[in-house]
């Protein structure tokens, strides 16, 4: 009997029958926008479907030139563009799969001079203002739909999936929020869903009955004046009766204020939103947003709630995510966090997305894990993300590898960063370690702390040094006093903090060490304060789902300083630095910029000079001074091994101490495993 009975059975759709219910959901990896890098696409997506997924829909390709994300980027207009696409479709189809091309028109998100939408309102992402379509630049985007979905069943695509939600141009003529018409387009429900149910029916008409047509449909909107329930309701029965096969759940706008997909939102948190709808339609509905283990997936599906599952960055964490479900392997499931470093930050500049977790990841046919042809006698010192990449790593291509950590524990910085509220997600990357460790067949010695004698005395071939980091502790007069600790301290439960704090330095850790003094809570863990704290609330309610947020007290006055002039929070991730800003804005940490100097810590607390001359004397009263001033890196090995001419290798934290970067510690590991 499997562990996930709901999860793997086959869904019949009439003239097509999915493996299991799983679909793997739209994300633009950056691989869409060019026909050279079509294989290279083709490639990420057939091993993917090798991995067990049912149905894989593709990175969104507008219709036409007006609905592009920005100058360049991807579409289907033209028969040319739709034979490039064959080499997609063929690498699918080959390695057993089915797959969808996603159809998404921009409206005023696009990054365009030429940029349209139902009224000319400016987005607050995009510098453009649109232009108002006329009646007749609608009934062109409904015709551009149906086209493009023609040229994808030319291209060999099983289905396409018309995107309906996140803000887009559908989601904008449904929402008297950007819909200020008067027309046959705006004004009323009925008017505003109008373009929605037109262009399904045009796309179902254009491709026939025996092709997919997902509607992925926005059931809450997170923004003021979105879309009410029933209004949501009567556009998923419309869109059903226009032929559409399955509705996909969308949450939220991207110009929301409400996190959705971030690691501390708290798994399934929108669920809920399937099982409402799917009462109301007869089509298959789709749970979608931080659905990331079997067990979560499942127990969405056996409560009823929803037909199938979508997951998106699971499948860049873990392309093998159904297979070893469905094996009973789901403990070694490389779980996405939803950290966003590699994946969503890298999409909204323009970058090639991939994994924190797993650099393979869009990288596939450059990045490749081989068998070794000599295999060797590895140590590797340090359990951090880089150690522990590259022991897995270099143990899984055939090498014998011994894995030493001064520390009776793996995990290394990420064994601070699981203790963050709201981001306990990153037990679970140790916790696969830990497993991989286990199933590659590495040599662990925790507690040693080896020398460069030990390591020759082993007979060791060569060294990867992943000693990590430390923290930096500034030249401060009396930071010997009682009162000062270091973010390490602090977190592991070391030294406990007073109730009034000042955390010196601003960079992503001192962000992390505010929220941690100032939760009583962890928001991944408690749905419903996670709903009262972002306003979260139900659209037959409030218009849109949104209310005023209520955050919890914070147990400390806390007061976070940087020398930098710059805003706190600037060099945080694209779409997660949001989230940490609002964060101590709601908890009243007090935020000061441009320190020129710190002058001291006595029994009065922390002594500062501000202003660019530094003539502003300023002290903080504080019973604790976290330092949260950069790290320096561990390297006591280096010079010594090199004296012994041992082949070192440096990696991670020990190459480079700047502000933590996981998302390059365990590409680092992984590339120099890759080629050793």
């Amino acid at each position: 009997m499997s562990d996930f009975p709901h999860l793997l059975a086959p869904l019949d759709l009439g003239h097509v029958t999915l493996p299991n219910r799983v679909l793997m959901g739209s994300m633009h990896v950056g691989l869409e926008d060019r026909a050279r890098d079509l294989p290279k696409l083709a490639a990420y997506l057939a091993e993917r479907v090798r991995g067990g997924v049912g149905l894989v829909v593709t990175g969104g390709f507008a219709p036409n030139l007006e609905g592009q994300l920005y100058p360049m980027a991807s579409k289907l207009t033209t028969r040319r563009e739709a034979r490039h696409h064959r080499v997609v479709t063929d690498a699918v189809h080959e390695a057993g799969g089915l797959v969808a091309l996603q159809l998404l028109h921009a409206g005023r998100y696009a990054f365009t001079p030429w940029c349209v939408a139902p009224s000319p309102l400016k987005s607050p992402i995009s510098r453009f203002a649109p232009r108002a379509l006329s009646d007749r630049g609608v009934l062109r985007q409904v015709r551009a739909f149906a086209r493009a979905a023609r040229l994808a069943q030319r291209a060999g695509y099983d289905g396409v999936e018309v995107m309906g939600s996140e803000g887009y141009l559908i989601n904008q003529f449904l929402a008297p929020r950007t819909n200020h018409r008067t027309d046959r387009w705006g004004g009323s429900p009925e008017n505003r869903r109008r373009l929605a149910v037109e262009v399904v029916r045009a796309v179902r008409e254009a491709v026939g009955p025996d092709f997919l047509l997902v509607y992925r449909i926005s059931v809450l909107d997170l923004v003021e004046d979105g879309q009410t329930w029933d209004e949501v309701v009567a556009l998923a029965r419309e869109v059903e009766a226009a032929g559409a096969s399955i509705l996909n759940l969308g949450i939220g706008w991207h110009e929301a204020r409400v996190p959705t997909i971030v690691t501390s939102v708290p798994r399934a948190a929108f669920a809920g939103m399937a099982g409402r709808l799917k009462e109301h339609v007869g089509v298959p509905v789709v749970a979608t947003n931080r659905i990331n283990l079997p067990h979560v997936a499942e127990e969405v599906l056996a409560g009823g709630g929803a037909d199938l599952v979508s997951l998106a960055r699971p499948f860049l964490a873990d392309p093998e995510w159904v297979n070893k479900a469905a094996a009973g392997r789901a403990d070694e499931i490389n779980v996405c966090i939803a950290c966003n470093q590699a994946c969503l930050d890298h999409t909204f500049v323009k970058k090639r997305a991939s994994c924190m977790v797993n650099p393979r990841a869009a990288h596939e046919t450059e990045l490749v894990i081989s068998p070794t042809r000599t295999a060797k006698r590895v140590a590797v010192v340090g359990a951090g993300p880089a150690g522990l990449a590259a022991a897995t790593t270099l143990a899984e291509r055939g090498h014998r590898v011994d894995l030493h950590e001064a520390r009776d524990h793996v995990g290394g910085q990420f064994d601070i960063a699981m203790r963050i509220p709201g981001k306990e997600e990153f037990a679970e990357t140790i916790r696969w370690f830990t497993k991989r460790l286990e199933t590659t067949g590495v040599t662990v010695h925790l507690g040693s702390r080896v020398t460069a004698e030990d390591l020759v005395a082993s007979g060791v071939d060569e060294v990867v040094l992943a000693t990590g980091v430390e923290p930096r502790v500034p030249d401060i007069p009396g930071v010997d006093h009682p009162s000062v600790v270091t973010y390490a301290e602090l977190v592991r439960g070391e030294k406990v903090a007073g109730e009034r704090v000042a955390v010196i330095g601003a960079g992503g850790i001192g962000v992390d060490v505010s929220e941690f003094l100032t939760t009583t809570h962890s928001p991944t863990l408690d749905v419903d304060a996670w709903r009262e704290e972002w306003g979260v609330t139900d659209p037959a309610v409030v218009r849109g789902g949104v209310t005023t947020p209520r955050p919890g007290r914070s147990p400390r006055q806390v007061v976070l300083l940087q020398r930098k002039t710059t805003s706190i929070g600037k060099g945080l991730g694209r779409t997660t630095g949001w989230v940490h800003r609002a964060a101590l804005r709601a908890k009243g940490v007090e935020l000061v910029t441009g320190v020129a100097e710190y002058v001291r810590v006595d029994d009065d607390g922390l002594h500062v000079r501000l202003g660019e001359d530094g003539s502003q004397l300023r002290t903080f009263a504080v019973d604790t001074v976290v330092l949260c001033a950069g790290q320096e890196s561990v390297r006591d090995l280096v010079d010594d091994l090199a004296a012994r001419g041992l082949p070192t290798h440096v990696i991670g934290g020990a190459d480079v101490a700047a502000e933590l970067d996981a998302k390059r510690a365990i590409r680092q590991g992984t590339e120099l495993a890759a080629a050793l």
